[in-house]
C-alpha cells in the first residue's frame, strides 16, 4: 500500500498560543505523531510511506527536522490563504497531497493531527481498514462514542424556551441511537476525493467513522485541554502499553 501521512498546523493559536509547539511530559507534541508514523512503518514494511509536514511555522519545522526517527520528511510551506482561522483543514491536506504526490499513486493520504496526541498504532490501523472496507468512503475519521445526545439531554433555544436540539420521545438515553464525536485525531481521504472539488465541510461527503477508546476525546484547544491530557497521558500510559511505546519512541527523537 502507498501511504502518505500528513501532518498540518499552522503558526499561532488564538484560543492558545503557540499549542503546536508545546511540550507534554518533556517531550514536543508533534514527537508523538512522528512516534506513531515511525511504529506503523516498523510494523508495516510492505508498505511504501511517505511523511510530509505542511506549516507557516518555522519553530515547528525547526522542531521537527531535528527529530532522528524518520529518514525523510518533505516540508511543505503553508499557503497564505491556508493561514487564516477559516482555513479548512481538508483544504490544506490536499494541497499537501497534491504537491508530493503524483495521481494515481497513493492509496490513501493519512492526516494525524498533531494537538490529538493520545492515539496507538492500532487506532491507525484500525482507520486504514475502515477506509479500506468500503470503495464508497470519500473519507474516514477517527470517533469516539458521544457522551451526550441531541435526542434526549443536548438542548438549544427555540423561540423562548429551551428544548431538546432534535425531537424524540425518548425517555431514556440508551433508547436513542448510536452517536458518535469526532475526536479530531486520525483522518483517512481518499486520493480521488482530494483532486476534486471539496464543496462544504468533510462531513457533508461520504464519511465512514474508526471507533476509538472513549478516553482519547480530548484534543488541545485551551490551556486547560492541555494541562488535562498530560495528566491523562502519565495515567494512561501506566496501564496501556501502546500509549508507553509511542512515548518511548518520542523520547528518542530528543535523544532521551
Amino acid at each position: 500500500m502507498n501511504i502518505l501521512f500528513t501532518i498540518c498546523a499552522r503558526a499561532g493559536s488564538k484560543g492558545f498560543k503557540n499549542k503546536n509547539l508545546k511540550e507534554m511530559n518533556g517531550v514536543p507534541l508533534v514527537y508523538y505523531t512522528l512516534a506513531a508514523i515511525k511504529l506503523y512503518i516498523e510494523k508495516h514494511y510492505e508498505d511504501n510511506i511517505i511523511v510530509a509536514l505542511n506549516t507557516d511555522s518555522r519553530p515547528l519545522t525547526d522542531i521537527v527536522m531535528c527529530q532522528n526517527i524518520l529518514d525523510h520528511i518533505q516540508l511543505i510551506p503553508r499557503k497564505e490563504e491556508f493561514t487564516t482561522d477559516k482555513a479548512s483543514k481538508a483544504d490544506v491536506v490536499k494541497d499537501t497531497y497534491l504537491n508530493v504526490c503524483a495521481p494515481g499513486k497513493t492509496d490513501v493520504v493519512v492526516d494525524l493531527d498533531l494537538t490529538s496526541p493520545l492515539r496507538e498504532i492500532s487506532d491507525i490501523e484500525n482507520c486504514i481498514a475502515a477506509y479500506q472496507s468500503d470503495a464508497d468512503y470519500d473519507l474516514v475519521v477517527s470517533v469516539v462514542p458521544a457522551r451526550r445526545s441531541p435526542y434526549f439531554n443536548m438542548i438549544e433555544k427555540k423561540g423562548n424556551f429551551y428544548r431538546k436540539v432534535c425531537y424524540s420521545d425518548y425517555t431514556a438515553r440508551q433508547q436513542a441511537p448510536d452517536l458518535y464525536e469526532l475526536n479530531a485525531s486520525i483522518y483517512a481521504y481518499r486520493p480521488a476525493f482530494l483532486e476534486s472539488e471539496i464543496k462544504n465541510t468533510i462531513l457533508d461527503h461520504r464519511c465512514g467513522i474508526s471507533v476509538m477508546n472513549d478516553y482519547l476525546v480530548l484534543d488541545i484547544d485551551s490551556e486547560e485541554d492541555f494541562h488535562m491530557m498530560e495528566f491523562l497521558h502519565t495515567y494512561y500510559m501506566k496501564r496501556n502499553t501502546g500509549l508507553a511505546e509511542i512515548y518511548r519512541i518520542a523520547r528518542q527523537c530528543v535523544g532521551k
